[in-house]
């Protein structure tokens, strides 16, 4: 992948993640929500359930995620797939988000819902 297929990819996922996050935000009260997306990187604090950040690494060509339940993680791109997958478990960037962000939220989410 170019550089500039990667950024477009990154990009297109982070903003397509902090978009759905800002309305999860303003339909939900969740004490101490805030999204902050900035330079490559996105800061989602959840109060008492943690701090996520997400953030691009353009030297790997992957994104990076850290996360106050499952730890980091460092995801490469399949254009097959048009996902992020984390190679060590074959999980994606979305599913894992989906997943732990639904349990701590009390409700189902899709962080790439168009």
């Amino acid at each position: 992948m170019s550089i500039g297929e990667y950024h477009q990819c990154s990009d297109e996922t982070l903003d397509l993640i902090v978009e759905n996050l800002e309305a999860i935000g303003d339909e939900t009260e969740i004490d101490g929500f805030d999204v902050e997306y900035s330079q490559g990187v996105m800061t989602l604090k959840l109060g008492a359930h943690g701090t996520y950040v997400i953030n691009k690494q353009p030297p790997n060509q992957q994104i990076w995620l850290s996360s106050p339940k499952s730890g980091p993680k460092r995801y490469d791109y399949d254009k097959e797939s048009n996902k992020w997958f984390y190679h060590r478990d074959n999980h994606t960037l979305d599913g894992l988000l989906n997943e732990e962000l639904s349990e701590a939220l009390g409700q189902p989410i899709d962080v790439l819902a168009h």
